[in-house]
């Protein structure tokens, strides 16, 4: 039983070790020229705009489910009107930023796993290479960087459509207006709140990029490497997107003591 769990644990450490080395060299690599800008813009469009749609969607819904039991909360201690700011916070520092990247790391972490294991298992990688076509860089680095790219874009697509959705609850629910919802929304609201929260979904973008695009890069076993690729990638990059949320929020206090996310 021993020689079990130390041999599993060996293998997890050079997992984890590999994952590592291919995380360094996606960031040295994007660093080196050719940029590939014509691939990377092909790939924001894949992840950032083909995205758009569900994280519009589940914004609005978010937001009216929040607002509706923000309200019923806020109604014990008859402070409705603060409603809009506490949704704002909400959204913003924290519930915005962690719904995307999960949503992402769905949607994107599946993709990119699948279609580079789909590659990898029928050798069109291999083809790559033997035309001297770095792979790597064209393959892996693009859609890592357009990852990192398209995160805070779609956080604050994530972020307005929440507000709106709580903004639809709420007009429905007290008749509130357009122009007092929003204004006591944002009167709250400094950059100091917003900035930090969105640009640590870079952080997140990279890690659903890099994982993701690791497990499909070195992807084995035919159809069912490529589905477990696809599967792996959604499952590690959502759990490792969790565990840096919770370092990111300690490391948003300790620059901003007065914020947080």
């Amino acid at each position: 039983m021993l020689g079990k769990t130390m041999a599993a644990a060996e293998e997890a450490m050079d997992w984890f070790g590999g994952l590592s080395m291919f995380a360094g060299q996606v960031f040295r690599e994007s660093l080196r020229r050719p940029l590939e800008f014509t691939e990377i813009l092909k790939q924001m469009f894949e992840i950032g705009w083909r995205s758009a749609p569900l994280i519009v969607l589940s914004g609005l819904a978010v937001g009216a489910v929040l607002s509706m039991h923000t309200r019923a909360t806020l109604e014990r201690f008859g402070a409705e009107a603060m409603m809009p700011t506490a949704l704002a916070f909400a959204l913003v520092k924290e519930t915005g930023p962690l719904i995307t990247g999960l949503l992402v790391s769905g949607r994107v972490g599946a993709g990119i796993g699948a279609e580079l294991g789909g590659m990898r298992v029928t050798e069109q990688i291999d083809a790559l290479e033997s035309l001297a076509v770095n792979s790597f860089k064209y393959l892996v680095v693009t859609r890592v960087t357009a990852c990192i790219l398209a995160m805070p874009l779609l956080t604050v697509l994530m972020d307005f459509s929440g507000i709106l959705g709580g903004f639809l609850a709420e007009t429905i629910t007290s008749g509130m207006s357009f122009t007092f919802y929003f204004d006591s929304a944002f009167s709250n609201l400094v950059f100091s709140d917003y900035i930090p929260p969105t640009l640590k979904t870079m952080v997140f973008g990279f890690l659903i990029g890099s994982t993701s695009a690791y497990l499909g890069y070195n992807a084995t076993g035919g159809a069912e490497g490529v589905g477990q690729a696809s599967t792996r990638s959604v499952v590690l990059s959502s759990i490792f997107l969790i565990m840096m949320n919770v370092i990111l929020v300690k490391f948003i206090f300790f620059f901003y003591p007065g914020d947080g996310s």
